[in-house]
């Protein structure tokens, strides 16, 4: 397929037949190489991340995959970042998304092609298969976007440079005790997934983007990843990769472009943790 934002590409890359495996979330596990993840463990990865989605995003891509798969799906990985800490059981959603291209009603995805974008789409299509060799989209979906933020001068600015010095609470705040993602993802595993092995990733942030120990964003913290933690006890041939702890790599400034996005010097150790966990289920 042509070269598309990963919010369409994943209607295709969802349902390739070529993959087993897949990575799922948003720009905070973008950067897990599937091509690593396919090295690794044998199992052919894909990428179905989307920038700037939450849970129900990823549910939906989630499903979706799921349901195309022709044999169980042999691996799934899954980002779960500070918005799967939230305690609105709507799971809101902050960008459009397009919802309708995963839908399981037949009416309702007809119904989401009569728009104008649907035509401008089917345009450009024809176009691409019209051309002798046109510029094809990367099937595994991986995207590094290393460069567009050296691009944005995240690498070279002073004053982007220091933001990292800054302590952000980006912990989510929630002491509800309630985390709706959770219980979503659990009930979508044991009917779509049952028994296929899957890897909670908690992703890196760099130091000052952990909460403060002894304030309420840490208990807040604390109470999320004990929730995912429970979920990987409690659910068959289920593990949790944590890297959004105090650990080395989380004190270098040269390893993040800002508080939750790493460059692929963390990428590459947090691909093979993920791998070595997917191997350890089997």
């Amino acid at each position: 397929m042509r070269p598309q934002g990963p919010r369409t590409a994943a209607a295709s890359r969802g349902r390739d037949p070529a993959f087993a495996g897949a990575v799922f979330g948003n720009s905070h596990v973008q950067l897990i190489s599937p091509e690593q993840l396919t090295q690794q463990t044998g199992i052919p990865f894909v990428s179905l991340i989307a920038p700037a989605t939450g849970p129900r995003e990823t549910l939906v891509l989630l499903d979706w995959f799921l349901r195309n798969r022709k044999e169980p799906a042999k691996a799934l990985v899954i980002g779960v970042d500070v918005r799967w800490c939230f305690a609105d059981p709507e799971l809101p959603v902050d960008r459009p998304f397009p919802f309708w291209l995963y839908e399981r009603s037949h009416l309702v995805y007809l119904r989401g092609l009569l728009r104008f974008d649907a035509i401008e789409e089917s345009l450009r299509r024809l176009s691409y298969l019209a051309t002798r060799s046109p510029e094809r989209a990367r099937p595994d979906g991986y995207w590094d976007y290393e460069a567009g933020y050296e691009a944005q001068g995240y690498v070279a600015d002073p004053k982007l440079r220091s933001e990292l010095r800054k302590q952000l609470d980006i912990s989510g705040g929630n002491l509800t005790g309630q985390f709706p993602a959770a219980v979503a993802l659990r009930e979508l595993l044991e009917r779509a997934a049952p028994g296929v092995p899957v890897v909670l990733v908690r992703p890196p942030s760099i130091i000052t983007g952990l909460p403060v120990p002894g304030t309420s964003g840490a208990d807040a913290d604390s109470a999320c990843r004990d929730t995912y933690a429970r979920l990987a006890a409690e659910r068959p041939r289920t593990a949790l990769v944590d890297w959004r702890v105090d650990r080395p790599e989380n004190h270098e400034p040269d390893n993040y472009f800002d508080h939750t996005h790493y460059r692929r010097k963390i990428a590459v150790p947090l691909a093979a943790d993920i791998a070595a966990a997917i191997v350890g289920l089997r």
